[in-house]
């Protein structure tokens, strides 16, 4: 969708909630935030400490995908080479291998309980299932995977609540050459289960803390929550993201967990062959796979990190599929080419700016207010545009999940903290900081965060903060804001619901450095434990959401996170693709490949 059309359809409305509403028709990540999309799983990395920097949100579902460049939207030039597949391997496989370009130089791990980053996340979710999904194209709705129904919690005699899931019959694993394909049976989902709970075997072990997993025959398990919650919060934790993907257990022991890194095996609709450096991971179709033979007879993963290259490619014909720019320019340019189409969707991902309250000057409060209002947040969306970005009000995002503030709500509470230089300058004078002072970042070279530290950089020397940037390369960055480097950190990541976006962003215990399971709370804020903890055992969801929105409101007060806003995924397609759903919303961040995709 253009942006010319999209702004078309903004003016026409007459509020923004109509304006929302109208755009969920057409695609854009806006879900109106059902409980289940408040349930997900964690993200990238829970609520322990991260194996590998999370981009993408970091990725985490950060934006480790997400290199945008508004200052080079000339056309991609011809010298920008992408590497040319070998025909021979593109044909070795009867029917048609979809290309898809993805904006990244390698994999990090197909292990699902340590994928994190986009790119890991895109392969993985082809090659495993949950024992419920998230339905493809459409993360507001959770359905059975693995188990033959999504069950209802009971409570055992010692106060427990029980999950009880059945588990389909049938179901086969992939064939490799170190184990034969085999069924899956309850014994593998406890060993994927237990393992994922393990935090030296998975970076989600804190999803499913407090735990315990029973075989009851070879096709039921019992799943124990020793403190009842949600199914908002309990779902996502068996669905197919992040901890919640099955790993056949034979599997595993047979090809050991290193080499299972770079040698998947799952249940999913396509199976792994082959991994080239740099290059490539090539699936092929799973001809027993339980819902049928993929349309598709295969996969390949590329990994083309310069955005021309892809486009170019796209172009002629030689990828199917690309990572796009997050971009309003972009996004209207690439779909006025021909024979290609640009879809924009969910799940949106949060940029937002923490302070370290404990670092001088920032433990002053007034200074945090000072920095807030000589921020200006629709200068920030200018950055991007609608419809590839939208402001947010709060740390847990308002129009994609429960929990989270409304402009009118944050604007009732004077919480918006509305651009206001003159304000700024009176609050630093109160702190003692009239003629400012001087401040040292880094800053991920990828545009998603650069461009949003650079316009605060020009917005603070309006008040008189220098600001100096270091830019690094992404993995340094996530590196260094772990050490605490940056007092002030922008962070942009997507979380499954407000739980997780709270524990891992303002909750003691991860605190970098010094917290229990330190995660990426850049904070030093230690308030908001009460309010995140009673939350999570909220059985009521109405009640658990308006915790949510104190505890998002506690923030704003005390000024610890200023939220900007989401960036939406963006992806184009050559219009021969079909990817048999609509794109609505999708936690694994990319359009979502199953066995109904088609190339005609």
């Amino acid at each position: 969708m253009s942006t010319e059309k999209f702004n078309d359809l903004a003016l026409s409305l007459s509020s923004r909630r109509e304006f929302l509403k109208r755009a969920m028709v057409v695609g854009l990540a806006i879900p109106a935030g059902g409980a289940l999309l408040a349930a997900c799983e964690t993200d990238d990395d829970d609520d322990d400490v991260a194996v590998e920097p999370d981009d993408d949100d970091d990725d985490e579902v950060d934006v480790d995908d997400t290199d945008d460049d508004v200052d080079d939207e000339e056309e991609p030039d011809d010298d920008d080479e992408m590497p040319e597949p070998d025909d021979d391997e593109v044909e070795d496989v009867e029917g048609v291998i979809l290309q898809l370009g993805m904006n990244a130089a390698d994999v990090g791990t197909l292990d699902p309980h340590f994928a994190a980053t986009t790119n890991d996340r895109t392969v993985v979710d082809m090659v495993f299932n949950g024992l419920v999904r998230y339905k493809p194209g459409d993360s507001n709705e959770i359905e059975p995977d693995l188990a033959v129904e999504v069950p209802e919690p009971e409570e055992n005699e010692d106060g427990h609540q029980v999950w009880r899931f059945e588990i389909r019959q049938g179901v086969m694993t992939h064939p490799h050459p170190d184990v034969d394909s085999y069924e899956i049976t309850a014994d593998d989902i406890i060993f994927s289960l237990e393992q994922s709970a393990d935090p030296d075997r998975s970076a989600y072990a804190g999803e499913l803390s407090g735990m315990t997993f029973e075989r009851v025959d070879d096709y039921t398990v019992d799943v124990i929550v020793e403190q009842p919650i949600s199914p908002a919060l309990f779902l996502p934790k068996v669905a197919d993201y992040a901890g919640g993907f099955v790993v056949p257990m034979q599997a595993v022991e047979a090809i050991g967990d290193d080499a299972f890194q770079t040698n998947p095996v799952g249940t999913g609709p396509f199976r792994f062959e082959s991994y080239t450096p740099q290059d490539r991971v090539r699936l092929l179709a799973h001809e027993d796979y339980f819902r049928g033979e993929p349309e598709l007879a295969g996969v390949d993963c590329r990994y083309v990190p310069d955005d021309s290259s892809r486009e170019l490619a796209l172009q002629t014909g030689e990828l199917h599929v690309i990572g796009g720019t997050t971009d309003a320019i972009w996004v209207d340019r690439v779909d006025q080419l021909d024979d290609i189409t640009v879809d924009v969707f969910g799940v949106g991902e949060v940029a937002f700016l923490t302070f370290n309250v404990e670092a001088e000057p920032f433990d002053d409060i007034r200074v945090r207010q000072a920095i807030a209002y000589a921020i200006d947040r629709d200068e920030h969306l200018a950055l991007f545009g609608e419809p590839a970005a939208q402001n947010v009000y709060s740390l847990v995002p308002e129009p994609l999940l429960p929990g989270g503030l409304t402009e009118e709500e944050a604007r009732e509470m004077d919480l918006t903290f509305d651009h206001d230089p003159d304000r700024a300058r009176e609050l630093l004078a109160e702190a003692g900081y009239e003629d400012g002072f001087e401040l040292e970042l880094v800053s991920s070279e990828m545009e998603a965060y650069l461009r949003n530290y650079e316009s605060m950089q020009a917005t603070l020397a309006d008040i008189g903060i220098d600001l100096s940037l270091q830019v690094v390369d992404h993995s340094t960055m996530h590196e260094q804001i772990r050490q605490e480097v940056n007092p002030l950190v922008i962070y942009i990541a997507w979380r499954p619901n407000a739980d997780v976006y709270l524990t891992r962003f303002a909750h003691s215990s991860t605190r970098v450095v010094i917290g229990d399971a330190p995660d990426t709370n850049f904070t030093r804020y230690t308030e908001l434990d009460d309010l995140i903890e009673e939350a999570r055992v909220e059985v009521d969801p109405d009640r658990q959401e308006e915790i949510w929105k104190e505890a998002n409101a506690q923030l704003l007060e005390d000024m610890v996170i200023y939220p900007l806003h989401f960036l939406n995924q963006v992806y184009a397609r050559r219009d021969n693709v079909d990817y048999g759903h609509e794109l609505v919303s999708v936690m694994a961040l990319y359009p979502q490949i199953t066995e109904n995709t088609t190339i005609s």
